[in-house]
């Protein structure tokens, strides 16, 4: 089977290529970027479906278990919709059309484009971003900037950004000129996170930095270990100036959590978490198989309130800000399985894709080998990071989070299997 992007026209594969540059691009500094890019993928997935379909379906056996994950994420909502009378249609919304992001991946495995469209539009994105929330709070002041997005997610978003122009530089480790841009990407998108303020990504930032240190004997480039130890220099920097007001985020979380233990006031950020997270281990015990409707959980902790089990304060609050505790509130075991299933099947897809750039007998780092480890090390980032966003908050909340997590794990792993596939086959 001949898979040559001449098949389908030098045009629509210079078209695919700007698509995938402009998802990370619009994500951040428009109201419907990544909407937007995940209906244009579908569509373009929709012109040439027998060709796109053909090229992804060759590489089947690397992929059917994140296709499984994400599919059993959709049939677990069907299911909701059709034995719960109080579950509309709009909850098939999310699932299905982060499983349609699949069309990502197979237009970049028919396309073939280059890496650097993706790398320079996460760039690009990033150092857009960052202009886009110092003017709301520097010139607006607004104290939690986040722009069209709340505070929280954008935060989380930036930091991804951050990540993937981490991993991007290890493709422009011979040359310091190419190597300048994923660095700047990947300061502007750490200081737009510090500029909104949210804490949720520090674990992230923590987790990623054992990660690259994990594999840290692969990284034979110093312009690489020194943009990887600048930028977590960088962040750790920022708990010393005042300005940023990190040292005192970090000092009013600690205070929260003591005033909510000696039986205080849970009206702060991490005192409403902690409320919610006691409320939602009842909800949990009364329906641990299969949980009950979002609406039904609010109503749940609103009976709390009444009781006088929990504060008030967890009315407020449209979800548990816990991704762990929310898919077992609302789907039971089947919904932890769903959340854990749309994480760890990717997570395993590029750790596996890792260790084949790693480890084929060739140096770590050469060209061919770095054309797998970079796209790979960008997924399991991205994986990493929305674990960790999803320990203080519910980033698949929102269709933007969802859409943005399905739509990059899925268009590194169309650039993966191309590199997998050269990889092999170098010559053809």
């Amino acid at each position: 089977m001949n898979n040559n992007p001449m098949e389908i026209g030098a045009p629509v594969q210079r078209l695919i290529g700007i698509l995938v540059f402009l998802f990370p691009f619009l994500s951040l500094i428009t109201p419907s970027g990544i909407g937007f890019s995940s209906i244009v993928f579908l569509l373009a997935f929709l012109c040439l479906p027998r060709k796109a379909w053909t090229a992804l379906a060759a590489h089947w056996r690397d992929i059917r278990w994140v296709v499984a994950a994400f599919a059993f994420n959709l049939l677990l909502a069907l299911a909701c919709v059709l034995l719960r009378p109080e579950t509309d249609l709009r909850f098939l919304d999310k699932p299905s059309r982060m499983l349609l992001g699949l069309s990502a991946a197979a237009l970049v495995v028919l396309a073939r484009p280059s890496r650097s469209t993706l790398w320079w539009g996460v760039t690009a994105g990033a150092v857009a971003a960052l202009p886009f929330v110092a003017y709301q709070r520097v010139v607006l002041d607004v104290l939690r900037p986040g722009g069209f997005l709340n505070p929280i997610t954008f935060g989380d978003l930036a930091l991804v950004l951050c990540l993937v122009a981490l991993a991007a530089a290890i493709d422009y480790r011979h040359s310091t000129r190419k190597a300048i841009l994923p660095a700047a990407g990947a300061v502007a998108g750490l200081a737009a996170m510090i500029v909104t303020g949210t804490r949720g990504g520090w674990v992230a930032l923590a987790l990623a930095a054992i990660l690259f240190l994990t594999y840290a004997r692969l990284l034979k480039s110093r312009r690489v270990r020194l943009l990887v130890v600048g930028s977590f220099a960088l962040f750790a920097s920022t708990f010393f100036i005042p300005a940023t007001g990190m040292a005192q985020r970090v000092g009013q979380g600690i205070y929260d959590v003591q005033t909510w233990m000696d039986g205080g006031s849970a009206f702060t950020n991490v005192g409403i978490r902690l409320e919610l997270w006691s409320g939602a281990r009842y909800l949990i015990e009364e329906k641990p198989l299969f949980g009950r409707d979002p609406a039904a959980v609010r109503e749940g902790l609103r009976h709390m309130v009444e009781q006088g089990r929990l504060q008030d304060v967890v009315l407020a609050p449209d979800h548990l800000h816990n991704d762990a505790l929310q898919a077992l509130a609302t789907g039971g075991v089947f919904g932890l399985a769903a959340w854990i299933g749309i994480l760890a099947a990717p997570f395993a897809f590029f750790a596996r894709a890792l260790g084949r750039g790693a480890y084929r007998g060739e140096t770590p780092l050469s060209p061919r080998a770095a054309q797998l480890f970079a796209p790979a090390l960008a997924g399991m980032l991205v994986v990493l990071g929305y674990f960790s966003f999803g320990l203080t908050e519910v980033i698949f909340w929102s269709l933007k989070g969802s859409m943005f997590y399905a739509l990059m794990v899925f268009l590194l792993m169309g650039f993966c299997l191309n590199a997998k596939a050269t990889m092999e086959n170098p010559h053809g």
